[in-house]
């Protein structure tokens, strides 16, 4: 009998080739949401199925600058991150590094990209194993402080010593991760709507098996993203320039790797939910930036939760003054009408107030 794993590597290598064969070209650019599940419990609409088709690697999807790979060996397995390395016309002595969330992928912070380099930082954004256009390998023991070593492995390579670390929604924890294991290379940590600073089982969240996140993973569908994302990311707003980012996530589920793609997003779910970082935030040493929206409402598992449950889990304005309490000499920027991404709500206000952050943080710090 096959195993599941040795079943996974054999679909995965089938779609690998069949992607190859029959992938349309890219037709659009971009980034989006976080958390949560985002699938959908009725099959994909008319507007689902004539959708981009993307590879189990974001195959066909562009992004907004040259993708390189760092191919490295991790728990046995051949891995290749892709990541983004872009260099400033000015620089400022900085290196920016960005950490997506568990809906997101580099891409998605094209403009916070544009802005830093413009104002000379150095930015380098990967991929995690396991996202968009890095390996999604058939078995791999996902931990934060696996995917810490990775990203460390990654600037390592690259002649990176010290840098200014950004993570986003579940990258916030990465971030924490990175942090903690790391602090003499971290100049500073800047945290945009983090999810991790609850813990949700302890809240009583239930517990879902791997084999129940990939049967979620596999209803996954633009509508059901779509739906989510707008409920628990931008306050019930919607705005066309969110869609690129959706249809980068459902792309993938229409094409020939939805398998390995659905069984990478249980896993990594997993990791999410039973490894709380909000225990060792008083840990941190470096001098940390908290940036919220205080519309936020994301919590992993909220869907299934009972009601009672759901009623006191997500609250970012209390999150947010808790976490700030907790991290020595954090400072707090609360956007009072943004969700979890004000980066992409509201580029303006929050580009000006990150640049800000980061100056009050000498290079030299």
């Amino acid at each position: 009998m096959i195993s599941r794993y040795r079943f996974f590597a054999t679909r995965f290598a089938a779609s690998m080739l069949v992607s190859a064969l029959a992938l349309a070209p890219a037709t659009q650019a971009g980034a989006v949401g976080d958390a949560s599940s985002a699938s959908s419990a009725s099959g994909p609409t008319q507007a689902d199925s004539d959708g981009p088709v993307y590879g189990p690697e974001l195959q066909g999807f562009s992004y907004p600058a040259p993708v390189q790979q760092f191919d490295f060996t991790s728990q046995g397995e051949a891995l290749h991150m892709a990541y983004l390395d872009v260099r400033p016309e000015h620089p400022n002595g900085r290196t920016a590094v960005l950490l997506h969330g568990k809906n997101f992928c580099a891409a998605t912070w094209e403009g916070t990209i544009r802005r830093l380099s413009d104002a000379g930082y150095r930015v380098v954004a990967p991929d995690q194993i396991g996202f968009c256009k890095s390996t999604k390998p058939a078995h791999y023991q996902y931990s934060f402080q696996q995917l810490a070593r990775n990203t460390h492995a990654l600037l390592d390579s690259l002649g990176i010593e010290r840098i200014t670390l950004i993570g986003h929604s579940t990258g916030g924890m990465l971030a924490i991760r990175y942090a903690l294991m790391y602090p003499a290379q971290t100049q500073q940590l800047v945290l945009v709507d983090p999810i991790g600073l609850e813990d949700w089982k302890a809240k009583g969240v239930p517990s879902l098996s791997v084999d129940e996140w990939y049967q979620r993973e596999l209803k996954t569908t633009a509508d059901g993203i779509r739906r989510y994302e707008q409920n628990t990311y931008y306050a019930g707003q919607w705005r066309a320039d969110y869609e690129p980012w959706v249809q980068m996530l459902a792309g993938m589920y229409r094409g020939p790797g939805k398998q390995i793609v659905a069984w990478n997003s249980a896993l990594l779910y997993d990791m999410i939910y039973t490894q709380p970082v909000v225990y060792e935030l008083g840990n941190l040493k470096v001098p940390t930036l908290l940036m919220i929206g205080d519309k936020d409402t994301t919590a992993i598992g909220k869907d299934v939760s009972p009601p009672e449950v759901r009623a006191k889990i997500g609250h970012y304005p209390e999150l947010a003054k808790l976490t700030q309490q907790a991290i020595p000499h954090a400072r707090l920027i609360e956007f009072a009408e943004l969700g979890h991404a004000p980066q992409m709500q509201d580029p303006q206000a929050f580009h000006k107030a990150l640049l800000d952050g980061l100056a009050a943080v000498p290079a030299d710090h």
